[in-house]
């Protein structure tokens, strides 16, 4: 008998042993998730692609299937991008903008904090970069030569179809041009050819005309130079420049400055229209259907005023005080869990997933493997209403101690805020609205939330996402092609089918930036990229000749019958149709851009100081020290009046303060009638029968209800957008009005008869 009792408080010990052990394993697992170093942690930074225009087709990372691009989409390395005939694009890294034209294939070699390293195999590209740190690289690579920006300003890149002539257009700013076992400097207001491939054959003349490409990416910019909501939010903030088009800026107490989108769906809420993919190594990302919906769903927090939705941003630039770019997340949620929200497991055999916005002040935890800096990073600068005491306390009690029950999350209890769907749609890409399950309210404030995502391995359309089949798939000369590049890219991007296979080994969580990298080297072809050549760099930069002087540098032998020939203008430029016009451009406008111009690149000066003499020096470790964080280019327009622009863009901000205020009081009008409907709905709990009916009843004029205030909410929208017309109409007839007239060219003048010939009358003294 005793024995039998020592067995058995044996086994006890061991089963309670067991059961302690469990648990603190699991939790250790679940800590290490946010314990690793800074190594595992993601780019702080993505591309928003934010416009197309006619046929664009997307290729994800990892996969060989093209599909319709969609905007709002986040890209990183490994993406490409076709852009068939007469078709454009827009994209945006922080602050620089990329635009590409017709026929044109572009991809990301390489993206992360310091590091813009893309691919163009043909056709045109213009790049703006606005700011460029001391650490930063920003690198276009062609089939013959990879172009380095050295200097904040605008850059046009042409390539022709059989990819071994580029075209470099510097339109303000400095760049690097490397291939062929040379280097080449191009100032503001030149642009230069480059021909061949194993040798660069070069020629400079002054960037020309402008083509309708140069005048649509300038609009853009101009758009983007008079935003309003840069008072408000960080430039870097991806997508800040449309939120003036579809919403307003209203003061909020505690928060500041909060804008509040302009949408014509009653009962609209956030993170509900759009969809879910899957985009390495976040994991799953939130897309959303609305032209502005980047920055807001990116960046800042969500909260309610009055009723209504209103984005408090990240905070923007300041004078004298530190500056951190904010950091990108690909959702800022919390996710509900439950009995009907199966969130990673099964409960109950469950299979819906469900979320809501993170207020001001709540903090986001990824579902992605990162430091306890990066947690901290992400929080602090990515919104303007929290502090490192905030994230620390919560990092502790709920990361750490595991007491989620202690958190309490303010949208959670926000009527209409939670969004839910299956977990068919939630992986297979489909828009969340049309699949949305009606979730109680009561039931919700009751529900337990949790932090991190989802633990679901992704499917193949998860990662590919909403996209159509491509209408157009581009030609294999564009997937094939192998470029240039000065800076080695990182090995190819892992397969679809081995990442599937190793994230549903790691429990369904997305994998680490070093689990990543292990895969990469563990097959011998994935160490490096086959379409991708490091040209060796050159111990000498030589400026770009024009074609009457041009010096044979670094070329044996000195075989100018071998090289091609660039007489015939016409004719190179009816070959390639993405080569803009070369034209004499006037002197004061080069003189005026070359004001950005920076030293020479060269660590000595030139031999005699000669213009034009290239420099002798044996130093491969260039720097560059001419880059002011916050130098911005400098774009001259003759034809725009300062004053005048000024004028029109108070007037159309204040037309659209007056908008937004009308729209604020129909919102709260419209809050208020649905409110009383939902207390109507509520009332009589005890006398079930009665309730049933009049619920019947109140749903019916619910929905009548909803069906005016959309209606009312659609024709103030048409009001304000005739009214934005018609002042746009009244201000392009002020601007012609007050337009200098045009200047008259010179004609040439013959010395013998200058000197015989009178002043006009309009001239003579009075």
């Amino acid at each position: 008998m005793r024995n039998h009792a020592l067995k058995f408080f044996s086994m006890l010990s061991l089963a309670l042993a067991l059961a302690f052990l469990v648990p603190v394993r699991a939790a250790a697992q679940d800590q290490d998730q946010y314990n690793g170093d800074n190594g595992d942690d993601p780019p702080s930074r993505v591309a928003r692609l934010s416009h197309t225009d006619g046929s664009v087709s997307f290729n994800p990372a990892g996969t060989d299937d093209w599909v319709a691009a969609v905007i709002n989409r986040p890209m990183t390395t490994g993406d490409k991008l076709w852009s068939d005939n007469g078709s454009r694009a827009e994209l945006h890294i922080g602050s620089a903008s990329l635009r590409i034209g017709g026929t044109t294939g572009f991809s990301f070699l390489n993206l992360t904090d310091n590091i813009a390293q893309v691919q163009l195999t043909e056709g045109t590209l213009r790049v703006r970069v606005k700011r460029l740190e001391q650490n930063e690289t920003f690198e276009i690579d062609t089939p013959n030569l990879a172009f380095s920006v050295l200097r904040p300003g605008t850059y046009r890149v042409d390539v022709n179809e059989a990819g071994d002539s580029t075209v470099v257009s510097v339109i303000g700013g400095e760049g690097e041009v490397t291939g062929g076992g040379q280097a080449y400097s191009v100032h503001s207001g030149q642009t230069a050819t480059f021909q061949g491939t194993d040798q660069l054959d070069a020629d400079v003349q002054s960037y020309g005309n402008q083509d309708d490409f140069d005048q649509w990416c300038a609009e853009r910019d101009h758009r983007e130079d008079r935003s309003v909501s840069a008072r408000y939010v960080s430039d870097d903030a991806i997508g800040y420049e449309d939120l003036d088009d579809y919403g307003g800026w209203r003061p909020v107490p505690d928060y500041g400055q909060v804008w509040f989108p302009h949408t014509t769906v009653v009962g609209w809420a956030t993170y509900r229209y759009g969809h879910w993919v899957y985009i390495a190594p976040w994991g799953y990302t939130w897309v959303e259907d609305e032209p502005w919906g980047f920055a807001p769903f990116h960046y800042g927090r969500w909260v309610t005023v009055g009723g209504v939705w209103g984005w408090v941003p990240c905070a923007p630039r300041g004078v004298g005080v530190e500056y951190v770019r904010p950091v990108y997340a690909p959702a800022l949620v919390a996710w509900v869990g439950g009995p009907h929200f199966a969130v990673g497991v099964a409960v109950g055999g469950a299979s819906n997933v469900g979320w809501f916005p993170l207020g001001p002040r709540e903090v986001y935890v990824p579902s992605y493997r990162v430091s306890r800096r990066y947690v901290t990073d992400v929080n602090v600068y990515n919104t303007r209403v929290i502090n490192r005491t905030v994230v620390n306390n919560y990092y502790t009690t709920v990361v750490v101690n595991k007491q989620v029950n202690n958190v309490t999350y303010v949208n959670q209890r926000v009527n209409g805020a939670v969004t839910a769907t299956s977990r068919t749609t939630f992986v297979s890409g489909r828009s969340v609205a049309r699949d949305s399950v009606r979730v109680d309210q009561r039931e919700i404030v009751r529900t337990q939330a949790t932090y991190g995502g989802p633990a679901i391995p992704p499917t193949r359309q998860a990662v590919i996402g909403a996209g159509a089949p491509a209408r157009s798939a581009p030609p294999a000369r564009f997937v094939n092609r192998t470029v240039v590049a000065r800076t080695a890219p990182p090995p190819a991007p892992v397969s679809f089918d081995r990442q599937q296979a190793a994230i549903r080994e790691n429990g369904g969580r997305p994998l680490a930036v070093s689990q990543m990298r292990q895969i990469q080297t563990a097959t011998p072809q994935n160490n490096a990229r086959a379409a991708v050549r490091v040209a060796p760099r050159p111990q000498t930069v030589v400026p770009v000749q024009p074609r009457n002087t041009r010096v044979q540098t670094n070329q044996p032998n000195n075989q100018q019958n071998a090289q091609p020939n660039f007489n015939n203008r016409n004719v190179q430029q009816q070959n390639n149709r993405n080569i803009p016009q070369q034209d004499n451009r006037n002197v004061q406008q080069q003189q005026n851009n070359n004001v950005n111009r920076a030293p020479a690149a060269t660590t000595a000066p030139p031999a005699n100081n000669v213009p034009n003499t290239p420099a002798n020096n044996a130093n491969n470790n260039r720097q560059y020290n001419n880059r002011p964080p916050n130098a911005r280019p400098t774009y001259n327009n003759n034809n725009v009046n300062p004053q005048l622009e000024q004028k029109q863009n108070q007037q159309l901000e204040q037309l659209r303060q007056r908008q937004d205020l009308e729209r604020q009081k129909v919102e709260q009008r419209q809050v208020q009638q649905q409110q009383k409907l939902e207390q109507r709905s509520n009332a009589n709990p005890q006398q079930q029968p009665r309730v049933e009916q009049q619920q019947q009843r109140v749903q019916q004029q619910q929905q009548r209800v909803q069906q005016q205030q959309q209606q009312q909410l659609q024709r103030m929208e048409q009001k304000h957008d005739t009214q934005q017309q018609q002042l746009e109409r009244r201000q392009t007839q002020e601007r012609v009005r007050t337009a200098p007239p045009p200047q008259q060219q010179s004609q040439p003048r013959n010395e013998k008869n200058d000197k015989n010939e009178k002043p006009p009358k309009q001239d003579r003294p009075h």
